[in-house]
């Protein structure tokens, strides 16, 4: 699974568990990283913690293995790099600050 497939599957696995706000970004011109980036919020840091956990077992239910998950045990901003695809689950108060649509847009 690459590329839309596999974003698609992300976000909706992300809006199962209620991830609110989600939004897609394709940065396949502006980063040698990834393809594209997942940004949605949680309302509380289990919540958020919750949303990446539902997103990366999904995703190894389906036979993806995480290359990297970080910020779990703070759940405040929770990264899962899924290769062609970044997961960046966020409070609201940190995306509000760190504005990472204005940032790939």
């Amino acid at each position: 699974m690459l590329g839309d497939e596999l974003k698609t599957f992300l976000a909706e696995k992300a809006d199962d568990m209620k991830a609110e706000n989600i939004v897609t970004i394709n940065v396949v011109d502006k980063s040698s990283v990834t393809d594209y980036m997942i940004v949605c919020t949680g309302s509380s840091k289990r919540h958020v913690s919750s949303i990446a956990d539902n997103v990366a077992t999904e995703a190894k239910n389906r036979g993806l293995t995480p290359l990297g998950i970080d910020g779990e045990n703070e759940g405040e901003w929770v990264v899962l790099d899924m290769g062609d695809v970044m997961v960046h689950v966020m409070q609201q108060e940190h995306r509000e600050l760190y504005q990472l649509e204005k940032l790939w847009s």
